[in-house]
């Protein structure tokens, strides 16, 4: 029996896990925390159970629903789909845009004022989101409403990401047509019937406990170095006064970059995956005494307005809770580390007040967690992609990377970047036991 270790148990390092084992293989996954799930997981606040990090993923994307269903966990839907953008005020989110580009421009004049169109050259080069959209459409589009929808994916600036990452639905399409719009027309199509997202019943955060059923995890167990031998690999792990060694036919990495090119020197080029920048964001989760306030699933702010909320979920009426009000906010953007600098409870006071400004009256305040994720989200620069691919094809074989720093931050997406680097592990051993 061939033995695999994968080091990481987000969700792509379990996904990866799970396709070894499935395959007949002996897989020992190492954890360097003492939990599994990375940046999905839920703790109880105020005696409701609640997601600390991603709260749903896309129902439309296979591989988290395909995940969900081969564990026997039941999908629920999101009771409201109803969102806003809290400007000057609260307005109601537009929709049909692809990411905030619109595909209609009498649609958004609500947010963003009179907006003309300027065709352009076809895009066959990756540039930011920003530059594009601001060179076509102008900057109210691009800071009232790109940004703060990738910003509520990425915790990014639209003028720091890569259109052919974070937009790979429009990138085709954009070497097609002169016109954004049209490219965005083209990018949406028509939008299949039913909800857009899901959630494992009760929370996302009970995905990763019921994946990692079954395997061999060994949590708060640091991987500190990774050797080739003769027959595959060895990695070292314990402390550096008394080291343990893991020895391994394949290996999966399936943690953020930096980690990743730390174990890869010596063996890659890694310049280039060090480099990935991180951003760093914090949940602040209020369990209030009251009817769950405002309307609808919640609201997203652009960060021109100044302020430090960027968005809130009204958790109870989105997933139709019973119980107290739970509403969730997220705070921190990329460059914005000094605002999570803050204590714990002026982060809360402070969503709180700037929750008091956007909705009026506001029920008392229960309960409460700050949940920080320092360095959580990667930043796809223009060229990520490229970066991607060239790492990949410098690695030897039996080796592969996986997760978000890779292929997308999104739970279908790393669920499919795990269980794609574990495919390739396997076709590798299988080239190799033909000679």
């Amino acid at each position: 029996m061939t033995r695999i270790a994968v080091v990481g148990a987000g969700l792509a390092g379990l996904a990866a896990a799970r396709e070894l084992a499935g395959a007949g293989h002996d897989v020992v996954v190492l954890e360097s925390t003492g939990l599994v799930g990375g940046k999905v997981r839920a703790s109880e606040v105020g005696g409701q159970l609640v997601d600390e990090g991603a709260d749903s993923m896309l129902r439309r994307v296979p591989w988290g629903v395909d995940l969900a269903a081969s564990l026997g966990m039941e999908l629920v839907s999101p009771a409201t789909g109803e969102a806003s953008l809290w400007t000057d005020r609260l307005r109601p989110l537009p929709v049909g845009t692809v990411m905030g580009i619109p595909t209609d421009l009498a649609a958004v004049r609500d947010v963003v004022g009179e907006v003309h169109e300027r065709d352009g050259q076809p895009v066959t080069e990756d540039l930011s989101v920003g530059a594009l959209v601001r060179s076509r459409l102008g900057d109210a589009v691009a800071d009232r409403l790109v940004d703060p929808l990738l910003g509520g994916v990425y915790a990014g600036r639209a003028d720091g990401l890569s259109v052919r990452a974070t937009l790979p639905q429009l990138w085709p399409h954009l070497a097609q047509h002169r016109s954004l719009i049209d490219a965005a027309r083209a990018a949406r199509g028509k939008p299949a019937p039913g909800p857009v997202f899901a959630q494992t019943a009760g929370s996302l955060g009970l995905l990763p406990r019921r994946a990692a059923q079954g395997l061999d995890v060994r949590l708060s167990c640091t991987v500190r170095g990774l050797a080739r031998t003769s027959t595959g690999w060895r990695l070292e792990t314990g402390s550096a006064a008394a080291p343990c060694f893991e020895d391994a036919d394949a290996v999966v990495l399936a943690v953020p970059a930096a980690p990743a090119a730390r174990l890869l020197a010596g063996h890659v080029p890694t310049e280039e995956l060090a480099g990935v920048s991180y951003a760093s964001i914090a949940i602040v989760t209020l369990v209030l005494d009251g009817p769950t306030p405002g309307a609808g699933s919640g609201y997203l702010v652009p960060a021109v307005t100044g302020r430090t909320t960027k968005a809130v979920t009204f958790t109870s009426r989105k997933w139709d809770r019973p119980g107290p009000a739970v509403v969730r906010a997220s705070v921190g953007r990329a460059g914005e580390e000094s605002t999570l600098q803050r204590e714990d409870a002026e982060l809360v006071d402070v969503v709180r007040a700037e929750l008091r400004e956007a909705l009026g009256e506001v029920p008392l305040l229960t309960d409460s967690r700050v949940t920080r994720w320092g360095g959580g989200l990667p930043q796809y620069a223009p060229g990520h992609l490229e970066l991607v691919a060239r790492l990949r094809a410098s690695l030897p074989r039996t080796l592969a990377v996986a997760g978000a720093a890779y292929d997308g931050v999104g739970v279908p997406a790393v669920i499919r970047s795990g269980t794609e680097a574990a495919r390739q592990v396997l076709g590798d051993l299988q080239q190799e036991t033909r000679g």
